[in-house]
């Protein structure tokens, strides 16, 4: 295809203040949305809850920034990992010193094996059946928390109205969606964001924020890390499943670039790529946040804006870092009501599912009843597990606890086990 800006072509100030803030829009979104939901479980406090995002800000654009100038070297923007962040809702019985010592260890996994180049015989596990269950697994893992977002029962007014509005945002973006050109369409969801929270208060004049603290302009955010760490051997079981998925998507990610830019050494790009996705996963931890992956979007960016310089990631690296520090700029994500955090989430993992559909259809071999069985099975048994109540969940043994309560990952473990030894003879026909 026809590229007005090649991989490693230097810009001019104005295109690349432009092309910055192009990107800076696509990698926004999923920060203040998935650290919206995580920072609101976590903690109470809006302090808090800013603290989080400043980290995960600062994970994200740090991350970012190496993999363009000394890992992957690919224009691919990253966020935190919703797969991830399956597995943090689904672990509220541990401690947060757990969770996140559970992905620093993953992290560490993740580098260790990618360094080694060891995760091409891992990747064999995953035939697209088996990608199609992750990705709609997370989407339906993540139904009951989409759905306390948009209901928003603690607060006053009618959650069947908040339900509506939510639904009506939703379709509203979908009718756009087919009707933007693709370079508008990466702008979405910020523009469902902004005009969605300045809407909502029209109808819900009752249910608005109550007045934010005043926060400094500037301030560090080296505080509440995950040290000393702490062990749990079934939850560290749990969050490696999630990188195992988290790595195939990473992979994806990095793989959907060379058809369409022909980098050249693919596999020694891969390599530093998913090394670093790991290295950054063990600060991420340090630090108490999710870990961050390789978006799979950043094609269609690049397809529609004809951009494919790496340096034009450069500005929307450096904000990132740079809002890290600036607690009251980030604050501005208060202003964002749970109604629209919810409804955004849905519209993207709408968008996780026709991908997973799409990777069931994409095989090369007839499909068979058995293979819908490998899919059906974990997607029906995950999403039951992922809304069992609480007080179930904690009927489960300790250790088994992280694995069989955690949706995402029982239903990943259920698609290998029917995948591979089940229905291995008949697939493989």
């Amino acid at each position: 295809m026809s590229l007005r800006y090649s991989l490693d072509e230097k810009l001019s100030p104005l295109p690349l203040a432009l092309f910055g803030l192009q990107w800076l829009a696509v990698a926004l979104p999923s920060l203040i949305i998935i650290g919206q939901v995580v920072a609101t479980v976590h903690f109470p406090e809006f302090s808090e809850q800013i603290l989080y995002l400043r980290k995960l800000s600062f994970v994200v654009g740090t991350t970012m920034l190496v993999q363009i100038v000394w890992g992957h070297r690919l224009p691919l923007v990253m966020g935190p990992a919703s797969v991830l962040l399956v597995g943090v809702l689904a672990s509220s019985g541990s401690s947060l010193s757990a969770i996140y010592t559970s992905i620093m260890v993953g992290g560490a996994a993740l580098a260790l094996v990618s360094a080694l180049g060891m995760f091409r015989a891992l990747q064999r596990l995953f035939t697209a059946r088996v990608v199609a269950v992750v990705l709609l697994l997370i989407a339906f893992t993540l139904a009951p928390a989409i759905r306390d977002l948009i209901l928003d029962i603690p607060r006053s007014g009618s959650p069947f109205g908040r339900l509506v509005f939510a639904m009506v945002l939703v379709l509203v973006l979908f009718e756009l969606q087919q009707k933007m050109t693709p370079l508008w369409r990466s702008t979405l969801v910020v523009g469902g964001l902004v005009v969605g929270s300045l809407v909502y208060p029209l109808f819900f004049p009752h249910a608005g924020l109550s007045g934010q603290p005043s926060l400094p302009l500037f301030s560090g955010f080296w505080q509440d890390l995950t040290w000393p760490p702490s062990f749990e051997p079934g939850l560290i079981l749990a969050f490696l499943v999630c990188y195992l998925a988290l790595a195939v998507n990473d992979l994806g990610s990095i793989q959907s670039l060379d058809g369409m830019l022909r980098p050249g050494n693919m596999a020694g790009r891969m390599r530093k790529g998913m090394t670093i996705t790991g290295l950054s996963g063990c600060l991420a931890g340090f630090l108490g946040v999710l870990g961050p992956v390789n978006f799979s979007l950043s094609p269609g960016v690049i397809a529609a804006s004809g951009c494919a310089a790496r340096c034009a990631l450069w500005p929307a690296a450096v904000v990132m870092i740079g809002l890290a520090f600036l607690p009251g700029t980030l604050s501005v994500v208060r202003a964002v009501p749970p109604t629209v955090v919810g409804a955004i989430l849905l519209f993207i993992l709408s968008a996780q599912v026709a991908a997973g559909l799409m990777s069931l259809y994409s095989q090369k071999e007839t499909v068979q009843f058995e293979h819908g069985l490998v899919v059906g099975l974990p997607v029906l048994a995950g999403t039951i597990i992922s809304f069992m109540p609480s007080s179930v969940t904690e009927t489960l043994p300790g250790l088994t606890r992280p694995i069989a309560g955690n949706g995402f990952v029982a239903g990943v473990l259920l698609a290998l086990w029917l995948e591979h030894v089940v229905f291995r003879r008949k697939t493989a026909q």
